[in-house]
């Protein structure tokens, strides 16, 4: 019998009171006595109804050794409760968790670690218990505040510290255990508990001192896992918790992660941010990860106004979430993430430019750390848009292209809808370059099944829009990203740099028969490509790499584009490139001049492997070698040389250096190739956007028409214009003039494809004699009158010579004759 409770009293003592007092031995170090222990846990089976009581008594043993500091009896108390709990099942035990969790409180609430320690294993028991049925009004409000109070312990012994902190997450791991396994578990997604206990689990978690420890998905325990600590209990709880979210719980469970980051200034140097993300990202639910993203572009743009440090880190979250989401489901928010991200991008440039033109009071230091944070900012912006859109499906990645385009400020296309109008040229140019680089890692690795599909019209005509030609750096951007487009059969690897390939089968191209599809589209677009090729060859600020990226484009148009139609087309933009670098009419540098001549060497000797007809392959290799003994900076290997002697002109070269359109003709002669239209020279089409592009030139703007006028009367009538000086002054001062221009070139080419050969034939004939003369004086060419009435003449040109050219297809370069 117990000491202080005399035998004739303990007669008359309740059976329970009595089992209970005999479980407690006359020195607590013994433990607690096993037999009687038994014996009361008996009695609770056998009447359930009097677990009430006995969990009420021991409650009230319990705090009174509290006070009196007898903790041996405590403990016994304890574990006698324990051993309760795991005996009886019924209805009736619900009184009894009362009383439990009343004295789990109890200790909990004490100063002593070892009781809070031990109340707390007490409590994760409870929690693994599987009760019958819910609990509709018990609530656990107390121990999720004193659980996380516990996390954040500061206990000066180091070791008590973390045995408290271990003990913390385990009553935090319990408490989400039990809500969740309850019907009434919504109670613990609350706020004001999720705001308690995931900053104590991140606190925690921050310790772990390697963070790439948590770059993938939760793995199996090892042993050391095994072993408790802090860090590695937080994380596995925190997994936990995150698992058991709900959709509707999510914002309440991630928000406080973002108020932790912010209090603790996290972001800056965020590869803890990053691990706690990629956590949060493994562990929910894959159909929520959109939501996920939803709050950190909602926080991104919260902090659109601070540092760019904080912003760029807030960055990189998103970029690894999106690389985890993008595995699964994304849901409705990509067009919202392109969106924001756009629009925060277009921040930074304004931001940068606003440092800059403000920097004249600062010093250079504070003003170029600043504009490099900013860079750091627009980088992970640009990172984070193309990983997304690469990790995207086929169907959902063009959509993406499309968009991305159509942010791009575009000289003379209003349809962009980034508002650019206070960032003047240069942040345009920052926002193209950006945009472009985006767009550059989306279209990485896309196949499409036809090139209608990679390459719309709407996506094509901005795309290679002349005001993406001003700045060497966009050129080779758009060829890039035509090279993703184009190339379908990964060659462009085997094609990089430009040089003489002395036998194209080593390469082992993949190609495959040219689709009906493809066909139509480079009758319908192909010179929209081969404009952009010409045109870019002919920039001046072109370097090594223009010229590379150039020769891969036109070798990929061959491999993936070309039937013989095309082969003829690309053969005359090649006579057309070499023209260029001979006559030089737009004033080149000799480096520019001599690195065309030896992009179309590469080309002209690739094609004519390709193509595989013998004597083209022959002329072309005696052409280079000629070049290699006369002429050695027209070929690839020598001009791109760091050091090379370039030749003070080129008239003076022998015919035989230079690819000649007559050679050619006879090489292909009988080969199957409609050889008639080499004949023609080759000249870019003229856009309407030409005529509004800010590279306006004369040659760009004078359009000399000749006008055919059909009636029903036997006799046409032919007017034709006197060309003078005032004619060509009021030609280049076109303002106004447009529309009236659009609707002429309309009408004559609706008559040259409508009218009989016969009669345009014949219409001519008339103007040919009047009009040679004069062309003649104005383009200083040389020109043979037809010499027979089919309208045709004959124009030596340079090098070149075209010959049974109509009228009605003249072409000369930067003069177009209708």
């Amino acid at each position: 019998m117990p000491a202080g409770v005399c035998g004739c009293c303990g007669a008359l003592r309740p059976r329970y009171k009595r089992l209970v007092d005999n479980i407690f031995p006359e020195d607590p170090k013994d433990g607690l006595v096993k037999a009687d222990m038994e014996k009361l846990t008996f009695y609770a089976v056998s009447a359930p109804e009097k677990l009430d009581r006995i969990g009420a008594y021991l409650a009230e043993r319990l705090s009174r050794d509290v006070v009196r500091h007898r903790y041996g009896n405590v403990f016994i108390a304890m574990e006698a409760l324990d051993q309760l709990l795991m005996a009886c099942h019924s209805q009736s035990i619900k009184p009894f968790v009362e009383s439990f969790l009343h004295m789990v409180a109890k200790l909990l609430e004490s100063g002593e670690p070892k009781l809070q320690i031990y109340g707390t294993n007490s409590f994760v028991k409870f929690a693994n218990i599987e009760e019958d049925t819910p609990s509709y009004h018990r609530r656990y409000d107390f121990f999720v505040s004193r659980f996380s109070a516990m996390c954040h312990s500061c206990h000066a012994d180091p070791d008590v510290r973390t045995e408290i902190r271990i003990a913390g997450i385990k009553g935090i791991q319990g408490v989400v255990r039990k809500t969740v396994n309850d019907e009434l578990r919504a109670t613990i997604w609350e706020p004001q508990h999720m705001d308690k206990i995931v900053p104590s689990l991140i606190f925690n978690m921050q310790k772990i001192e390697d963070p790439e420890s948590r770059i993938g998905p939760p793995a199996s325990p090892s042993v050391n896992d095994k072993e408790e600590n802090p860090s590695t209990l937080a994380e596995n709880c925190f997994r936990e918790l995150l698992g058991r979210a709900a959709y509707g719980n999510m914002n309440n469970a991630v928000r406080p992660v973002f108020a932790h980051l912010d209090h603790h200034k996290l972001w800056e140097s965020n590869e803890f941010a990053v691990s706690c993300f990629k956590i949060i990202m493994y562990s929910i639910q894959a159909q929520y990860s959109h939501h996920v993203i939803q709050q950190i572009l909602s926080h991104l743009d919260l902090h659109k106004r601070d540092s760019p440090r904080i912003r760029a880190g807030i960055v990189q979250v998103l970029l690894e979430a999106v690389a985890i989401a993008a595995k699964g489901s994304i849901g409705p928010t990509v067009l919202e993430v392109f969106n924001t991200l756009l629009k925060h991008l277009t921040l930074s440039v304004d931001f940068e430019l606003g440092d800059r033109r403000s920097s004249a009071g600062s010093t250079v230091f504070t003003t170029s750390t600043r504009e490099s944070d900013e860079r750091i900012v627009q980088n992970a912006i640009i990172q984070t848009i193309g990983f997304f859109g690469c990790n995207l499906p086929d169907y959902q990645r063009s959509e993406i292209m499309m968009f991305i385009m159509g942010k791009v400020p575009v000289f003379g296309i209003s349809s962009h809808t980034l508002d650019t109008s206070q960032l003047g040229d240069l942040g345009t140019k920052r926002i193209q370059l950006m945009l472009l680089r985006s767009l550059l890692m989306v279209t990485s690795g896309y196949k499409a099944k036809t090139i209608a599909a990679a390459l719309p019209l709407p996506f094509l005509d901005p795309l290679l829009s002349p005001s993406l030609m001003e700045d060497c750096e966009l050129r080779q951007l758009v060829l890039e990203i035509l090279h993703n487009l184009i190339d379908r059969h990964d060659n462009r690897a085997k094609l990089r740099g430009i040089r003489i390939i002395p036998d194209v089968a080593d390469l082992k191209i993949k190609r495959e028969k040219i689709s009906r599809q493809d066909v139509n589209f480079m009758k319908k677009h192909g010179q929209q490509i081969y404009r952009h090729i010409y045109l870019g060859c002919k920039e001046d600020d072109n370097v090594q790499k223009n010229y590379e990226l150039l020769y891969t484009t036109l070798a990929l148009a061959t491999i993936e584009l070309a039937n013989e139609e095309v082969v003829i087309d690309l053969i005359r933009v090649a006579i057309a490139l070499q023209d260029l670098a001979i006559m030089n009419e737009d004033n080149l540098q000799m480096y520019n001049r001599c690195s065309i001549m030896a992009l179309v060497a590469a080309y002209m000797n690739f094609l004519s492997q390709m193509i595989a007809v013998p004597a083209l392959c022959q002329h072309v290799s005696k052409v280079i070698e000629t070049r290699t003994i006369d002429a050695p900076c027209f070929l690839p290997e020598v001009i791109f040389r760091d050091k090379c002697s370039l030749p003070k002109s080129l008239e003076k070269l022998d015919k035989n250096v230079f690819f000649l359109t007559n050679k050619i003709v006879e090489s292909l002669g009988g080969s199957g190739y409609s050889i008639e239209r080499l004949s023609i020279p080759y000249v870019p089409q003229v856009t309407d956007e030409d005529r509004i592009s800010r590279r306006k030139s004369i040659v760009d703007t004078i359009s000399i028409q000749v006008d055919i006028m059909t009636g029903s009367n036997t006799e046409d009538k032919v007017n034709t214009e006197e060309i003078t000086f005032e004619a060509l002054k009021k030609a280049i001062d076109n303002t106004g003039m447009e529309e009236q221009e659009k609707e002429k070139r309309r009408l004559v080419i609706e008559k040259f494809q409508k009218a009989p050969f016969e009669e345009i034939a014949a219409q001519c004939e008339s103007k040919a004699n009047l009009l040679h003369g004069k062309l003649a004086q104005i383009l200083e060419l040389t020109i043979r009158p037809p010499p027979s009435p089919s309208g045709t003449i004959t124009i030596t040109a340079g090098h070149a010579q075209y010959q049974s050219v109509p009228v009605y297809e003249m072409k000369f370069p930067d003069l177009c004759v209708y």
